[in-house]
């Protein structure tokens, strides 16, 4: 198991491993606990909300996303890690390749807008606990 950290070294995405790593803590927490999605998707709305974090994107086995702080969208995660997707480097996390993944700023797949993104795998389960941050978000001092 490996990290995979092209843009790592700089403080904002270390704290974005960090931030991934409760949220991978608090799905396994949440979902022993017996909270239902929509209790979890609230409480990452909410986190979402109050802090710089603009996203949590995680998913399950599949690389579906099973919870979020973004409503109605609905997104999998390509599941080979050297497909021709922004996305795609995070499948290593579900075939635990790799352990985190970080990668700079760049625009999204299911947008364009830019993102910065941050995941680690699953505490529970292969998955992808993956934060973003936007670009606007970035740009603050």
């Amino acid at each position: 198991m490996g990290t995979h950290q092209p843009a790592a070294d700089d403080a904002v995405s270390k704290h974005m491993v960090a931030e991934a790593t409760l949220a991978a803590h608090f799905v396994d927490a949440a979902l022993k606990a017996g909270m239902d999605r929509d209790t979890i998707n609230a409480v990452l709305r909410r986190i979402a909300d109050e802090t710089v974090i603009s996203e949590f994107w995680v998913s399950d086995e599949n690389g579906q996303i099973a919870f979020t702080n973004i409503d109605g969208v609905d997104f999998t995660f390509p599941t080979d890690p050297a497909a021709d997707s922004q996305a795609a480097p995070f499948a290593a996390l579900l075939t635990g390749d790799e352990t985190v993944v970080v990668q700079g700023a760049a625009p999204r797949v299911l947008d364009g807008a830019v993102f910065q993104y941050v995941g680690v795998a699953g505490v529970d389960q292969p998955r992808i606990v993956q934060v973003g941050l936007s670009a606007a978000e970035l740009a603050e001092p």
